[in-house]
């Protein structure tokens, strides 16, 4: 006769969000981007969070001539750091959008957003084409 006997232990819940928790934002971004930086005191973030639609804008500014170092090749290290970023929020139950400044608080050139705050980017110049050697010819679109 055979003592053991295995009890089954309940197993955790997992993927359970806790509303009541919000990962520290401006901490994960600065861990994330000072070590791209000459200089990291120069780094400034802002996060500004709204409850009612569960949205983060996180906005960072840094020194222009750490541009290179942050976006990376191909924008390989910034779209690696906005991956992390959006993880965060996602188990936080949150949708997150980050925003990156000049260090002279100009935001980027050519973004603008539609009314409920949706990135929408400029429309495409026209191609530029090279005729039979002459001037070149630029093609337009007609609206």
């Amino acid at each position: 006769m055979s003592l053991n006997r295995s009890v089954q232990k309940p197993l955790p819940k997992l993927g359970t969000k806790s509303p009541a928790v919000s990962p520290d934002y401006v901490g994960l971004v600065r861990f994330l981007i000072q070590p791209f930086l000459e200089s990291p005191q120069s780094l400034s973030v802002d996060c500004e969070m709204y409850h009612t639609h569960k949205r983060v804008w996180i906005r960072i500014a840094f020194d222009s001539t750490d541009k290179g170092k942050v976006f990376g090749r191909g924008g390989r290290n910034i779209q690696a750091i906005r991956t992390v970023i959006a993880a965060a929020a996602d188990a936080a139950g949150h949708s997150v959008y980050l925003d990156i400044y000049g260090s002279n608080g100009v935001g980027r050139e050519g973004v603008s957003f539609d009314e409920e705050g949706e990135e929408r980017l400029p429309p495409p110049k026209p191609k530029e084409r090279r005729g039979n050697g002459s001037r070149p010819i630029v093609k337009s679109r007609s609206r």
